[in-house]
């Protein structure tokens, strides 16, 4: 019996499956990978011989027996699959997370370490310790010792050394910036992160990184190539030029924060993305090039496969460009045997090798964008198409067909990431989605021209600029229509909801025929579409208006969403206090705008981290006083001259300070006046209290779990109605100052997928033993309180008003 070519091959994709499943389960739980695996090997021997014996049983005995043998043979592979990743993740988990590290990860202790950086560097939103400017990048932490100072050598010890230990690093940022494949020293604090993480280890660096050695040729090649394309498109103008290298090469180094939300807001972050496309585009040319010039199938397939590992190389090694590099190999490898390779088995195994060959890929977002996206090319695509026909022109039904399929298939991980529905993803990609192959194959063509041709490159550089600048005009207008996104329930219940729309759309596209039950079933789809439709919208218009409309006026705190940072504002009729400004001038500007703050009495800079001091821009020229804690070094005293500059008064604080604020009165609690001890960074972060108007409040900065044990042996603080959760809700906390304050409303500002786990269960754990309400930015959005008034909404004496709707306001 032949096997049509127009059939869908599905004997991979359960295997993979179950793989994903046991993997993505076994990561978090690395202490049981070894007992899983052995289970389920063994189940799939016993599977595999209960097949043979049926087999051989199978000839006369019955349809049903024929039916039970392919079905153990698939659960018996599934077991097996299963079986691989567990004897993986039990393998590698020792070597990712030696006890020598996690010993010292777990009590945050600092050490030397020698690293080698395995991503490009780039600015991240928080600062190192000490303030400044601050780099984050990945690398593996190869050897460890004690820090300078606590050790006569500060060499590393045996158990310290040849470790491979995978990290996301943070660390000031140095004039000369470590390339991938560099060598590194450091010293910094090591921590946790959650089981599961694709780093084992987060390192925050005391300084900035020292050379150990340089990249091997092959990636310094790359490093060359990349930093030549990176600045010849930095030298053309607006934000096609940032978005130029990420099109061609999947460097969004130069991507600044406001274009790259308006991407993700239009859904056009996947351009940016190097994937099957680009794999695709790069393969056609060297395959074309050597059948022209004559070679056989062996050296076009030696060709394919090394401008395929140097393409990878080039553009970095991310879980998409890999699952596409992998892919590509194997229909390569499977057409240079005589049989054509077939999308889905291709996808399948390619996805099958890779999480066997790293299990932690079952949980990276990236990873599973990219075999959704390409899943739903291969098996939605086509029936959509057909079926658009039916209304559309053909070529206007194939070119819908594809960004409806991918959406549709990505949707379920895109609710996971924000619970939201974009509404104009598709027009945008119909839009921007035909500019992006000229800039792609322009861009890199320029990329690999500019080191030998310089002449040749210049023009491409520029032809790639236009469409690229078309396709960051499209996403920045997108993002700034009206609406842009609709609401949708967050957790497993909006992943189940939206899974359940899918189904009910392909259902009603594919269904046919007018029999009894396919009438029910096309009903009941259509009922479903319709009914979360005139939710979702309705939701979106009935609770903006809603939300206005209860919004409390005479609001006293308001704890703006500015991502990882803080930005808090004390309000006392017309007199306004600001603790601290946030990482972003722009997402401050706006938490003003839209409470109508023009200016700001008092600011209060707790310490300089960047996320508490980064948009101090928005503020310069409307602040009448500001108070600073100590300044660490001279970019700290510049940022006083600043302010004092924009016509601030600027003082120097500390415990024992006291003010007014309309009629509220504020204390300074912390840091203690002379003391030698906790004076800067984060335990000397300013911290204080305002009081009046039937609000009691506490801002704690960022202090850690010693600085808050100090400010409760400095004096009693007594009861607050809101607390500032200190350091964004870290793990660092004392449970008695929390026990001790009582507060009603603990607010914790924090940025969704901030990388560092924050809120930690463990302070979660901590306010809740005290009684306290959690709000949190990065669920709640913007969050206001205001004294209690009487309505439904007070809690203990306090009206909350949250900018989006959850279970806590």
């Amino acid at each position: 019996m032949t096997r049509s070519l127009n059939s869908v091959d599905l004997r991979l994709v359960l295997p993979a499956a179950a793989c994903w499943l046991s993997a993505g389960l076994l990561v978090a739980t690395t202490t049981h990978a070894a007992l899983v695996a052995g289970l389920a090997a063994a189940a799939a021997a016993l599977l595999t011989v209960g097949a043979l014996v049926t087999g051989s049983r199978a000839r006369g005995a019955g349809f049903l027996v024929e039916r039970v043998r392919p079905v153990l043979a698939t659960v018996a592979v599934c077991c097996a699959a299963a079986a691989l990743a567990g004897l993986s993740v039990a393998v590698q988990a020792p070597v990712r997370l030696p006890e020598s590290v996690r010993a010292v990860a777990a009590q945050h202790g600092e050490a030397s370490m020698v690293l080698t950086v395995w991503s490009a560097p780039a600015q991240s939103s928080r600062s190192a310790i000490g303030g400044g400017m601050q780099m984050r990048f990945r690398a593996t932490l190869t050897s460890i010792g004690e820090p300078p100072g606590q050790a006569s050598t500060g060499e590393t010890s045996p158990a310290g050394a040849g470790l491979s230990v995978p990290v996301v690093v943070f660390a000031p940022a140095s004039a000369e910036t470590p390339a991938i494949g560099d060598g590194i020293r450091m010293t910094g604090t090591l921590g946790a992160t959650e089981p599961g993480d694709a780093a084992a280890v987060l390192i925050f660096g005391r300084a900035p990184p020292e050379p150990v050695h340089p990249a091997p040729w092959w990636l310094a090649w790359a490093n060359a190539v990349r930093e030549g394309f990176a600045t010849a498109s930095a030298e053309l103008p607006g934000d096609g030029a940032g978005l130029l290298p990420g099109l061609a090469i999947g460097d969004t180094t130069a991507v600044d924060d406001s274009l790259d939300q308006d991407m993700k807001t239009s859904s056009l972050s996947h351009l940016t993305a190097v994937s099957g496309a680009n794999c695709a585009i790069v393969l056609a040319i060297v395959l074309v090039a050597a059948a022209a010039l004559g070679l056989g199938r062996v050296w076009r397939l030696v060709c394919g496969l090394v401008v395929l590992a140097g393409f990878v190389v080039l553009v970095t090694p991310e879980p998409s460009v890999v699952r596409a590099a992998t892919m590509a190999t194997i229909v390569l490898l499977s057409g240079s045997l005589g049989r054509p390779g077939r999308g889905l088995p291709a996808l399948a195994m390619a996805s099958l090798c890779l999480l066997i060959i790293d299990p932690w890929l079952a949980r990276n977002y990236g990873f599973a964008l990219s075999v959704l996206a390409t899943l739903g090319l291969l098996v939605l695509a086509g029936p959509l198409s057909r079926r658009l026909r039916r209304w559309l022109p053909t070529p206007v039904a194939t070119v819908l067909s594809i960004p409806i399929a991918a959406q549709l298939a990505c949707q379920p991980v895109l609710v996971m990431l924000s619970p939201t529905l974009p509404v104009y993803g598709v027009p945008a990609n119909l839009l921007a989605a035909p500019a992006a192959p000229v800039a792609t194959v322009a861009g890199l063509v320029a990329c690999l021209l500019l080191p030998w041709a310089p002449v040749l490159a210049t023009p491409l550089v520029w032809l790639a600029w236009l469409p690229a600048t078309w396709i960051a005009a499209v996403a920045t207008t997108t993002a700034g229509m009206p609406s842009h996104s609709l609401p949708w329930p967050g957790g497993p219940f909006g992943v189940v909801l939206i899974v359940a729309c899918t189904i009910a759309v392909l259902t009603l596209l594919a269904s046919r025929g007018s029999g009894r039950v396919t009438v029910l079933v096309r009903t009941a789809s259509g009922t479903l579409v319709c009914v979360v439709a005139g939710w979702a919208i309705g939701g979106a218009v009935g609770t903006g208006l809603g939300r206005a409309a209860v919004f409390p006026t005479a609001w006293q705190i308001a704890a703006c969403d500015i991502g990882q940072g803080d930005a808090v504002l004390v309000r006392d009729g017309a007199s306004v206090a600001l603790v601290d400004v946030g990482p972003d001038p722009a997402l401050l500007a706006d938490c003003l705008d839209t409470l109508g703050i023009d200016r700001v009495d008092l600011l209060v800079l707790t310490h300089y981290d960047l996320d508490h001091i980064g948009g101090l821009a928005a503020v310069i020229g409307r602040v009448d006083t500001a108070l600073v804690g100590r300044p660490e070094n001279s970019q700290d005293a510049a940022l006083h001259d600043r302010l004092a500059a924009g016509g601030a008064d600027v003082r120097e604080t500390a415990r024992g300070d006291t003010g007014v604020l309309g009629a509220l009165t504020w204390e300074i609690l912390w840091p203690i006046r002379g003391s030698t001890l906790m004076q800067t960074g984060n335990p000397g972060s300013v911290s204080m209290t305002f009081h009046g108007g039937g609000i009691r409040s506490l801002f704690l900065g960022d202090l850690d779990e010693e600085a808050q044990k100090g400010l409760l042996a400095a004096g009693q603080i007594g009861a607050v109605d809101v607390v500032k959760v200190a350091h964004h809700g870290s793990r660092d906390q004392s449970a008695a100052l929390y026990a001790e304050i009582e507060a009603s409303i603990g607010v914790v500002s924090v940025g969704a997928d901030n990388g560092y786990g924050h809120p930690t269960r463990s302070v979660l754990d901590i306010l809740g033993a005290a009684g306290t309400t959690v709000l949190r930015t990065d669920e709640d959005g913007m969050v206001v309180v205001a004294p209690g008034t009487g309505a439904p909404t007070a809690r203990r004496g306090l009206v909350v008003w949250t900018e989006k709707v959850t279970g806590a306001g």
